[in-house]
């Protein structure tokens, strides 16, 4: 059995890839570029990728190919159709990242609320050494508990942050983007209600054409002024250009860890707002807990197991 790993980097260098090797030669690619797609492939009995594109040319190019695994819980870079007709079983992950997410959402969160930027340059930059006080109140901040906070798609994710943002002590209140997902304990809004009434957005839908630019120039400007707006969803779920506007219009704050090209590119909107302390960015790494990325290894080789079983 031949195994290519086709994008080793975007599972970290300090994950043991050793249990892959149990099955067969297992060859590791820290990066598939497009055209080296039929290159690494080659061979290969099983092929793993996170986000390396498979469409129906690359899948049609290999003929010993029996199974694909995704590292991921998404499979949109999979040209399913194409694997179905070529007999080749696609296999992904689920539900390894949800608590990883919840986490990344609070500390994202609790950085914004508490000025954490701000205080701790004050602090190592020598301002607080002369300080004629023990303390510094510039830069106020407010507690989560008495807030209300709504999140945007209630999934796995979703329900995890509302227990979370309920131990904090707020009040939680969701919108479904399906519009089916109505039983829940916590009330359901529409989303001009949610944006409107609520400190604190969370967002943890997929993206699709009901959430594509669900945040836009006519949605954002219902956010009351001071309010967080955190995305750990997907980046096309808000209009980057109708964000950075919104921040440097008025007191806004937000944090993404997803954007809609990723890497970000040097021109996007946010990487020229004026008004940079109101916005926090990380590099999609929410999912990427060494404890998560463990639990994706593991979905990974019973996924392989389960496949060689049924063969």
């Amino acid at each position: 059995m031949t195994l290519s790993l086709l994008d080793a980097d975007t599972l970290g260098a300090d994950l043991d890839l050793g249990p892959l090797e149990a099955f067969g030669t297992l060859t590791i690619f820290d990066t598939t570029a497009p055209e080296e797609r039929t290159a690494h492939i080659a061979d290969a009995d099983i092929i793993i990728t996170n986000k390396v594109i498979i469409d129906r040319e690359i899948i049609e190019k290999a003929p010993t190919l029996k199974l694909i695994c995704v590292a991921a819980t998404g499979m949109n870079n999979i040209d399913l159709e194409a694997a179905q007709a070529r007999g080749v079983s696609v296999r992904n992950v689920a539900g390894y990242s949800t608590d990883s997410v919840a986490q990344h959402t609070f500390a994202m969160l609790l950085h914004l609320v508490e000025k954490m930027e701000y205080y701790s340059l004050y602090a190592r930059g020598g301002a607080w050494s002369h300080s004629p006080i023990f303390t510094h109140l510039e830069q106020p901040f407010w507690q989560i508990k008495g807030k209300r906070f709504g999140i945007i798609g209630m999934g796995a994710i979703g329900q995890q942050v509302a227990q979370i943002a309920t131990a904090f002590g707020a009040e939680v209140v969701y919108h479904s983007t399906s519009g089916t997902n109505t039983g829940q304990p916590y009330p359901a809004l529409t989303l001009e209600s949610l944006l409107a009434t609520c400190d604190i957005v969370s967002i943890h839908a997929p993206l699709n054409p009901k959430t594509e630019h669900l945040l836009n120039e006519a949605t954002l400007p219902m956010l009351r002024d001071g309010a967080v707006l955190l995305n750990l969803g997907r980046g096309g779920i808000v209009d980057e250009k109708a964000l950075a506007q919104e921040l440097d219009r008025r007191e806004l704050y937000a944090a993404l860890d997803v954007v809609a090209q990723e890497p970000i590119p040097s021109w996007n909107p946010l990487m020229h707002i004026q008004h940079s302390e109101r916005l926090l960015l990380t590099p999609h790494i929410a999912w990427a807990s060494r404890e998560s990325r463990r639990k994706l290894l593991k979905g990974i080789v019973a996924n392989i197991e389960d496949f060689i079983a049924a063969t």
